[in-house]
């Protein structure tokens, strides 16, 4: 298998003097869905944080793409290929749905579709976005307060799509929405996941995370006390019911 896009490599990260994460390591490749679940508070977000130099870690090493992320501003990290989808969204309420998906294109981002540029990818632009999300184009001038959940939640996805970047960083894409919208944002994922691009996704949404991840690792208490496929989390009865609340068995 060739070499990951993003390493973790016994990171541990603080607030102030919380311990969070406690030595965690993971690979995701090119092309894959790697989800970390966990309760509340067992530091999923501190890790999405970590990655994105958001809150860098105290210790340890971040390397994408080959290269060590130490020391690098989170600016600096987006340019060189990565978006974030954060939790709650955080899109630009008083700003158009057009002007929100048109951020990521500004001279101080990474160029557009420099990941695209080996011709395998797909290039996102404006009509392509607004294609994978047509509720997007029919209130394109609409302001993002204007916006519902779901609707929001699309505008975040889409414009992390604008920047084209190798890896999306997920933070509780689910979170807050109704069932018919979590299966929408299921189908975006695989779709995402098939034009090349890798997710690394936190989402408390169990079902959701194991219908979209090639991988996954379970944290708890800032450790990981899991890693493997679906497949194999549906025969770990103890992690599943001590550490996620859920029944063993199988789906």
């Amino acid at each position: 298998m060739s070499e990951p896009l993003l390493s973790v490599r016994e990171i541990h990260t603080y607030y102030g003097d919380s311990y969070v994460l406690q030595g965690v390591s993971l690979d995701l490749h090119e092309g894959r869905i790697v989800a970390i679940l966990g309760r509340n508070g067992m530091g999923k977000t501190t890790l999405i944080r970590s990655v994105a130099g958001l809150t860098p870690p105290r210790e340890g090493d971040v390397i994408f793409k080959g290269r060590s992320l130490r020391g690098q501003p989170p600016y600096a990290i987006a340019q060189q290929g990565m978006a974030i989808v954060p939790q709650g969204r955080r899109i630009f309420r008083s700003l158009s749905v057009r002007e929100n998906l048109l951020l990521p294109t500004s001279r101080l981002a990474r160029p557009s579709g420099a990941a695209a540029a080996d011709g395998q990818r797909k290039v996102w632009d404006l009509d392509e976005v607004l294609k994978e999300f047509p509720q997007l184009a029919e209130r394109i001038d609409h302001p993002g307060a204007a916006l519902s959940g779901g609707e929001q939640q699309m505008l975040a996805v889409g414009r992390a799509l604008m920047a084209n970047p190798d890896l999306i960083l997920m933070d509780e894409p689910s979170e807050g929405l109704a069932p018919r919208l979590v299966q929408q944002i299921e189908e975006i994922m695989k779709n995402v996941r098939e034009h090349g691009h890798a997710i690394l996704l936190v989402e408390q949404n169990f079902a959701l995370a194991m219908a979209v991840a090639d991988f996954i690792y379970v944290v708890a208490s800032g450790r990981f006390v899991f890693h493997g496929t679906p497949q194999e989390l549906w025969g770990a009865a103890e992690i599943l019911d001590h550490h996620l609340g859920v029944s063993g068995g199988g789906p």
